[in-house]
């Protein structure tokens, strides 16, 4: 079995490649989206069609409901999975998509957490009924990752208060205590680099054809069956559409707002990659192909 992944701004045609790669080479493909995770959410994540996906197998999409959490442990446990089914089927795997940072994770490695209590999370819910309360225990008992969160931030909030009662200590000190493991130690990297006009130009395109198959519709029905408080319903193309539904942009400037946030999600996507990352190979598609190609034969 062989592992290698493929990296790239929004839009640059990681999903294409990636396809016909793991069809030639007897592949399976883990996504690295943080939005075609969850189910339902098909039109704004621009996750690839079943029938896009020409019956390669993938990890990593319509795994969670809009209603869940998406973590790094979360994504650790479905790589484990693919992995696992890769191996059992005797076939390689191709890890693809734009969120960088959970292939770094799988690189560097996640501290292991304690085991939270019945009890622990009884407390935790308890504090959680006055949220400002809480955020300001974490000001006060871990300032360095308080500065690093939003006090909005229900979820990373919770988390910090399960493991600071269970532990006795913030997350800033467990996590310099506690050694990382790595998931993956070696991996061949590749980044897809497209010019930043031919780029805005695909994002563009892109976002006319999901506004043309029904994005509006999709996120109101998802406002509807989820209301609007789980983090997936603050991510691009979702929440520039609540804006439009109450009025706030027009049509014309609901498509504009949507490519020019996409945009500037695909420049912090370069930025990470080129800083986060060890030299590695990049290039245009048809380059990339080849130099893959010589590493799956």
């Amino acid at each position: 079995m062989k592992t290698i992944a493929i990296l790239g701004a929004t839009a640059s045609g990681k999903t294409s490649l990636s396809i016909k790669l793991a069809k030639e080479f007897n592949a399976q493909i883990l996504s690295l989206d943080s939005l075609s995770i969850y189910k339902e959410i098909d039109i704004a994540s621009a996750k690839p069609s079943p029938k896009e996906r020409e019956g390669i197998q993938h990890f990593g999409i319509d795994e969670l409901s809009p209603s869940e959490n998406f973590s790094v442990s979360v994504f650790f446990d479905i790589y484990k999975n693919a992995y696992q089914d890769t191996v059992k089927k005797d076939k390689n795997l191709i890890i693809v998509g734009g969120t960088g940072f959970y292939l770094k994770s799988l690189l560097s490695g996640l501290s292991a957490r304690p085991s939270i209590s019945l009890e622990t999370k009884q407390k935790v819910k308890n504090l959680l009924q006055n949220r400002d309360e809480a955020f300001d225990m974490i000001k006060k008992y871990d300032k360095k990752y308080a500065k690093k969160i939003s006090c909005n931030d229900t979820y990373r909030i919770e988390k910090w208060l399960e493991l600071y009662l269970q532990s006795g200590m913030g997350t800033s000190d467990y996590f310099a205590k506690f050694e990382k493991k790595p998931i993956i130690k070696d991996i061949d990297l590749f980044e897809i680099e497209t010019p930043k006009e031919i780029l805005n130009q695909r994002i563009s395109r892109r976002t006319d054809e999901m506004i043309k198959k029904g994005l509006i519709d999709e996120v109101v029905w998802l406002e509807k069956t989820y209301t609007r408080r789980p983090n997936s319903m603050r991510s691009i193309g979702i929440k520039e559409t609540l804006e439009f539904l109450d009025g706030f942009i027009n049509r014309d400037e609901l498509a504009d707002k949507i490519s020019q946030n996409t945009s500037k999600l695909a420049k912090r996507q370069r930025t990470f990659n080129s800083t986060q990352f060890s030299p590695h190979i990049k290039g245009n598609l048809e380059s990339l192909y080849h130099s893959i190609h010589k590493v799956l034969s």
